[in-house]
């Protein structure tokens, strides 16, 4: 059986600082007609993933479908617990949703499983080394020619792939993320030479002597709030900057809110100045949208790759089942319905406890009851409580 993570040249990653330019030339090598490869832009994606904005936006976007139930349903929409379960069980089940996930924001994931006892091992192979064009995987990503992955017998089977079709979204991520790790370069030196000004001292220079005392007089001062001189030299700083950083405070906000709009869709929780509640609502309910649209992406991947696959590692049974996400209930919205619909019919104790979880001891008796319905209300819920 093919095992491609185990031809993987392992090559060292280039961390120095990367600018606009190493970007551009790293979109057009990936979009390149003849000889198409991912590396140099995959190893910026992996590079500003490091920026603590950008992951919470991730986290926020992905984590809610990964916490997200699922279930295993019949042809004739039933949940199969069993075979449901055995799915849950699987340890790689969240690293293989989180896999379809990262394929829209890096573009694709080529993911396999490697044999093994009692569960296979699940893996996702680095992206520098698979140019999904050409559906090409290269050992070494500095190579000319690879292994034609769609061609390999275990593709479909131990190896899966979730193709965006495009280069990732984190593309429209990476200029701010780039232009605000300069302006927090720049802040930071701007913050060092506000703290301590430069410093100049008057001698005299026609002396080599009290020349070459004072350049390391001033040399070894270092932070020192105090030094000792010639009565006729003289120590004083330079003027300092005026700005306290504003036009590097404004490039970081702008390039914050961009980076929210690309993966959330809106700006949550970040503008305190100009935000309010409604704005806020809002803003959730675009980021929803999004959730909802890549849950319904895990679950077409799930029926026409993952289930398949699964089936032939005889991992889940061969009963024609499907996979779906269970629809999340509004709790609030249900207990407010439950409490105005107590006075006027029985409720099962055993669903409000396993839905609120509130313990039911014992039934109130007719005069506690009486006390809860209005003088000459009939005893009937109200005609459009279910509306």
């Amino acid at each position: 059986m093919k095992n491609l993570s185990s031809e993987i040249i392992k090559r060292y990653q280039n961390r120095t600082r990367k600018d606009i330019a190493d970007w551009q030339n790293a979109v057009n090598v990936a979009r390149s007609v003849y000889s198409p490869r991912q590396y140099l832009l995959q190893n910026i994606y992996a590079d500003i993933t490091d920026d603590a904005l950008l992951a919470s936006q991730i986290q926020n976007r992905q984590e809610p479908v990964m916490s997200r139930a699922f279930t295993l349903n019949t042809p004739d929409g039933k949940p199969d617990e069993k075979a449901s379960a055995a799915l849950a069980a699987l340890p790689f089940i969240q690293d293989l949703i989180k896999a379809i996930l990262d394929s829209e924001l890096y573009g694709y994931s080529l993911c396999e499983f490697i044999p093994g006892k009692p569960y296979p091992v699940f893996n996702v192979i680095p992206r520098q080394n698979v140019e999904p064009g050409d559906g090409i995987f290269l050992p070494d990503y500095y190579a000319n020619t690879g292994i034609p992955y769609r061609r390999l017998k275990e593709y479909g089977k131990t190896i899966l792939e979730f193709n965006s079709n495009h280069i990732g979204i984190l593309n429209k991520t990476v200029p701010h993320v780039l232009f605000k790790k300069f302006a927090q370069s720049c802040w930071s030196e701007l913050c060092e030479v506000y703290g301590i000004p430069p410093r100049f001292l008057k001698t005299n220079t026609q002396d080599p002597e009290m020349l070459s005392r004072a350049e390391t007089m001033l040399r070894e001062m270092g932070s020192a709030a105090a030094m000792v001189i010639d009565n006729t030299e003289e120590l004083q700083f330079a003027s300092g900057v005026t700005t306290t950083g504003d036009v590097y405070n404004n490039l970081i906000t702008l390039c914050n809110r961009e980076i929210s709009m690309v993966i959330s869709g809106a700006i949550i929780g970040q503008d305190t100045a100009n935000g309010n509640y409604s704005k806020e609502e809002s803003s959730k309910e675009m980021l929803q949208r999004l959730i909802e649209s890549d849950s319904r992406m895990v679950e077409i991947y799930f029926n026409t790759a993952v289930l398949p696959a699964l089936r032939s590692l005889r991992l889940i049974s061969d009963q024609p089942l499907t996979f779906a996400f269970t629809a999340s209930e509004n709790l609030t919205d249900l207990w407010t319905k439950t409490v105005a619909v107590m006075p006027y019919y029985d409720i099962d104790p055993k669903w409000i406890k396993e839905k609120f979880g509130v313990e039911v001891t014992a039934p109130r008796n007719a005069t506690q009851m009486a006390a809860h319905n209005v003088a000459g209300e009939p005893p009937c819920a109200p005609d459009n409580f279910f509306l």
